[in-house]
């Protein structure tokens, strides 16, 4: 389901420990929440596919890396996962693993409960759209960017050349994902997997990827103990879970490897770029633009299903943040992410390719800021309704409530504001004659309380 608003961004915190010739403030590495289709990349239900863009360079089995070794008895503390094992060890070999790289995948593994309880246990509370920004835009990230933009300018150069991707964008992603190569994520890869597979909340989702971790395995890209990421699956400079790797990654140093782990950002950063490529991106086409509305205008027509020609927006009064139409760059949509009171954009095609690495319209919008800012563009220059307090989902849940209890039209009591929420916040808005901006906030949540 779309939705006007970000919803369930949760931002980990850590603190950036790059080189000292980077800034030090702390800095976050930043990737909302996940959602059953996975980490953002690539929906959870995708078949792994064994196909790569064409300029892909596609590193051929090793033989060395495939022979066969003894069966390995596995070291775990827990019976259950001891015969989960087993049973996953037929299921393996069905789907092409052999013997002895299952071994030694395997070899040490145990279950591990830390990978448990931060699946369990991840915050309700959302962070509001500004709230993200003020960190996924930092001045820290910029600086740090820049540096990055200068020290991978071949590499970038080669690497936007190629595939038509903007460096910038790459830069970004790699910025959002991992502050620049500083926090890749150190855990061992086969175990989380594993371990979330075996725990059931989302084992078909997590077999898959492991399955899809273990070809990686068996192509030679990596051995296994040199495999690892975040707690959750994803992988590398650019965080790549392991579906995704197997579609679209790429050697483009030209070693035999696709090594996304490697201090060495080359392949990472080709491979998002590749990523971004299938999906269509426009070279030379923004993400969006950010624009001022004429008063008056009608936040209903702020939605992705009603695209124009930037000609035709400006026939509306919509101009840039300079007064002047938008340049023709295709079909657009206006976004509101954060109600009428806050910025508005108008979204072009490649903020739907972003979209590919992850849903969350928060995120979109801070790769393509991030960009920007790398580009040397100006900081959003609306400003944000910080008087909003953050709902967490269960109050998202009673905002629908509410409104349903009063014959308002909402599709699902599930604390996911999409449209049909959204419409109806409005029209009771209207109806108690405030600013119909469709917002859940707290504030909201007290008129609908005292109605």
């Amino acid at each position: 389901m779309r939705t006007g608003f970000l919803w369930a961004v949760t931002v980990g915190l850590a603190v950036f420990q790059g080189s000292a010739t980077y800034a030090t403030e702390v800095e976050t590495s930043l990737r909302p929440q996940l959602r059953p289709e996975g980490l953002g990349e690539i929906v959870a239900r995708q078949a792994v596919s064994e196909t790569v863009l064409a300029s892909a360079v596609r590193p051929v089995l090793r033989p060395a890396n495939l022979k066969e070794t003894p069966i390995v008895q596995v070291s775990t503390s827990n019976r259950g996962f001891d015969q989960w094992i087993k049973g996953f060890r037929g299921r393996a070999g069905a789907a092409g693993i052999q013997s002895g790289v299952f071994d030694r995948a395997f070899h040490g593994i145990q279950y591990d409960a830390s990978v448990v309880k931060l699946d369990r246990n991840q915050s309700e509370f959302t962070k509001q759209i500004w709230e993200y920004l003020d960190s996924a835009v930092s001045p820290t990230r910029i600086t740090n960017g820049k540096r990055e933009l200068r020290r991978q300018r071949k590499t970038l150069d080669r690497i936007e050349a190629h595939f038509g991707v903007d460096k910038e964008i790459v830069t970004a992603i790699w910025g959002m994902e991992s502050a620049y190569g500083a926090r890749r994520g150190d855990r061992p890869l086969i175990q989380s997997l594993a371990t979330l597979a075996y725990d059931g909340r989302r084992g078909r989702f997590f077999e898959g990827q492991l399955i899809a971790a273990l070809k990686i395995i068996q192509a030679g890209d990596v051995a296994p103990r040199k495999m690892t990421g975040s707690w959750a699956g994803a992988m590398g400079h650019t965080q790549f879970i392991p579906t995704s790797y197997l579609a679209y990654a790429v050697d483009f140093t030209g070693d035999g490897k696709r090594d996304i782990w490697s201090d060495d950002p080359t392949d990472a950063l080709a491979s998002t770029a590749a990523y971004l490529a299938r999906f269509g991106w426009k070279k030379n086409q923004p993400w969006g633009v950010e624009v001022k509305l004429p008063g008056g205008f009608d936040p209903a027509r702020a939605r992705r299903s009603l695209k124009q020609a930037p000609s035709a927006w400006a026939a509306e009064g919509i101009r840039d943040m300079r007064g002047k139409p938008v340049p023709n760059y295709g079909a657009a949509s206006i976004l509101l992410p954060a109600g009428t009171q806050g910025a508005a954009f108008m979204i072009f095609h490649n903020f739907g390719v972003i979209e590919k690495y992850n849903k969350a319209d928060a995120y979109v919008i801070g790769v393509g800021h991030l960009a920007d800012r790398l580009k040397g563009g100006p900081a959003i220059q609306a400003s944000w309704p910080r008087q909003y307090q953050s709902t967490t989902i269960k109050q998202k849940k009673e905002i629908q409530r509410q409104l349903k209890r009063k014959g308002y039209n909402v599709q699902a009591i599930d604390g996911k504001i999409g449209p049909k929420t959204i419409g109806a916040i409005r029209k009771f808005q209207k109806s108690r004659g405030l600013p119909p901006d469709g917002y859940p906030s707290r504030q909201l949540l007290k008129e609908l309380r005292g109605s």
